[in-house]
């Protein structure tokens, strides 16, 4: 068992890591067009990180290629000046464009030597070489492969996909001269917001990944080191396996020596350890060009590339910037499936060819073999896929000019209406934290890296328990086109001193909708789906600070606001719109124990109560719509 499991968690890390490396069917184009150079490059501080170097074998001093590289924590695998991958580079189409190829292992992973560090802090003004961090390592390492590779034309890009994109984004920080094109492919920004947390709320689904984050190796390795510390479980019911397990505090079973998750749970508030950790905060004036890439359906860093797009957008309204959002789950726009799915709803065929040709391929061209003139890029502020029409939209700016807010109220009888009730009403439900609502209905999800397909699941299976609340539009006379941020205000009472509030936005299918020809499960039927179009949890302990958590006055009516990520999605005529509201989705989301403590990782069993939560119908959730 432990090998099997071992092995399981290895695909799954492979295949989060190395989206951008991920490899289609063997291929021998880059072994025969290329030639591989292994070189550790000094840092600053004396640190050497390793290094990979893959060059067109017709590089000449007439005929000069610019640099794109990559910098993971995930190993540049395979090891070996005679080793070459089937793929190299962003795209196959990029590697037969013609690019001298760089990935590095970060400090303190795998043959780079130093310490390693989750989300490393931004030093803003560095007094000494000792002052190191992504920024400073990204500089260093250009500097060095400008002045010391062969045949190269003075330009480089980067890009990365997951924690690789967050190397990305704090790349674009360096300032250095040479780095013209940067592309954070679903960056993570902050790990309150993205990944680990969501707005401070615990991803348990992440439990069976702490050994990836938070073991140090020893020396510099071609191996993972930290699969010792990896948990046999001995089942696949990761719902019922971490259920079992109880109260987080009991994780220190498996994790007592694992640095990354006691760092999270002596760190329950957004405390300088999390805030210096953000990126956001330290965008001013953008050197380079930025192309921000994500998926709709990204299970794990959503919202990285949307406040980060945002804020270069606020901080330097000059810059380059750019975003694409597409029909996609986590790095999914890396490698072609042919037709694109995502759980149970087809967009289309060839979608990541054609990102990966028309939109990806020529901001690199542009910028690092072409006239690189900001003014001319072809290339839209926002190039959004439309979730619901299926098909790719082009916006001058993001949000969308023409987009109106709009107030959808919950309504006490179950309707989602134009405008507030006339009279007072309000719907409850009891919260039970040992029976909560599974987030999904396929287990086979619940012990991986990341349990993708959720977020454009069927919702029915939860919409029917007694413990989620439903609100439902009439059926739509016209589409409607959501388009941009949604804001649930939520007037809530709760019977207990702390509760989760999760807001979900559906699509309800009509009845006669027919299954496509390529849907995964065949048990599943397309007539009246609710198709979740967006998410999001706010515990109550911080609905006016992220810093100072606040109890809930038992029975008081209180205002909580929980921020959904943007959307593009039409809802068609016929449709409906819905609006879930509920406290759990396990094992999605940690369980709130529904008693509010100063720490809910340390919370014990009888801390985990029953609550009765009420629902006012003054509350709406704001939503923008596109005419």
């Amino acid at each position: 068992m432990k090998k099997i499991y071992v092995l399981v968690l290895a695909l799954l890390v492979a295949n989060v890591v190395t989206q951008a490396q991920s490899t289609p069917p063997a291929s021998s184009y880059a072994k025969e067009n290329y030639t591989k150079k292994e070189v550790y490059i000094t840092m600053r501080d004396g640190i050497k990180l390793f290094t990979a170097i893959y060059t067109p074998k017709d590089a000449s001093a007439k005929k000069k290629y610019p640099i794109v590289m990559q910098r993971t924590c995930y190993s540049i695998a395979p090891y070996g000046e005679d080793k070459i991958p089937a793929r190299l580079g962003p795209s196959e189409t990029m590697m037969k464009e013609g690019y001298i190829v760089v990935y590095q292992d970060v400090r303190g992973r795998y043959k780079s030597e130093g310490t390693w560090t989750n989300m490393t802090p931004v030093i803003d003004n560095k007094k000494s070489k000792k002052d190191v961090d992504e920024g400073s390592d990204t500089y260093d390492t250009i500097d060095w492969l400008v002045k010391n590779v062969a045949n190269n034309n003075g330009r480089v890009g980067q890009w990365g996909i997951s924690y690789p994109g967050f190397y990305t984004a704090a790349g674009i920080l360096s300032n250095h001269p040479a780095l013209k094109a940067s592309s954070p492919q679903a960056p993570i920004s902050d790990f309150w917001f993205d990944d680990f947390h969501h707005n401070g709320a615990l991803l348990e689904s992440y439990f069976f990944t702490y050994p990836v984050f938070g073991v140090q190796k020893k020396d510099t390795t071609s191996k993972a080191w930290y699969n010792d510390q990896n948990i046999k479980a001995g089942t696949k019911d990761g719902y019922q396996f971490l259920l079992d397990m109880g109260p987080l505090k009991n994780a220190d079973k498996y994790y007592k020596d694992n640095f990354y998750w006691q760092e999270t749970v002596n760190h329950p508030n957004y405390d300088e350890f999390w805030k210096a950790r953000g990126l956001t905060q330290h965008y001013g004036k953008v050197m380079p060009a930025v192309m921000f890439v994500g998926g709709w359906y990204d299970a794990e860093d959503l919202s990285g590339p949307l406040d980060m797009f945002k804020k270069i957008n606020k901080t330097d309204p000059n810059a380059y910037n750019t975003i694409v959002m597409g029909p996609f789950g986590h790095g999914r726009w890396s490698r072609e499936t042919g037709h694109t799915m995502h759980s149970n709803v087809y967009f289309g065929d060839s979608i990541a060819t054609f990102y990966q040709k028309d939109i990806e391929a020529k901001f690199f061209e542009h910028f690092l073999k072409g006239d690189g003139d900001k003014k001319t890029s072809d290339l839209p502020k926002a190039y959004m896929y439309d979730t619901g029409k299926k098909e790719w939209e082009k916006f001058a700016q993001w949000p969308a000019a023409n987009a109106t807010s709009q107030k959808l109220f919950l309504s006490a009888d179950g309707k989602l209406a134009n405008s507030q009730p006339a009279s007072s009403g309000s719907v409850s439900y009891v919260s039970d934290p040992l029976k909560p609502v599974p987030y999904t209905e396929d287990n086979t999800t619940t012990m991986g890296f990341t349990p993708h397909n959720y977020m454009s699941e069927d919702q029915r299976f939860a919409g029917r328990r007694t413990d989620v609340l439903v609100y439902q539009s009439e059926v739509l006379t016209d589409d409607v086109t959501l388009g941009g941020q949604i804001m649930a205000h939520l007037k809530v009472a709760n019977s207990s001193t702390d509760a989760d509030y999760i807001v979900k936005l559906i699509d309800v299918y009509p009845m006669d909708e027919k299954n496509n020809d390529y849907m995964p499960n065949k048990n599943i039927t397309l007539s009246n789906y609710w198709q979740m179009v967006r998410s999001e949890i706010m515990p109550a302990r911080f609905r006016n600070s992220f810093e100072k958590p606040e109890a809930m006055v038992p029975g008081q009516k209180t205002d909580v606001n929980v921020r959904l990520q943007d959307v593009l999605h039409t809802f068609k005529k016929g449709h409906r719109i819905m609006i879930q509201v509920q406290s759990t989705a396990f094992p999605l989301f940690a369980r709130n124990p529904q008693t509010f403590v100063a720490n809910p990782y340390k919370a014990n069993e009888s801390d985990y109560v029953k609550a009765t939560e009420t629902v006012y119908n003054d509350s709406y959730v704001d939503v923008q719509v596109i005419k």
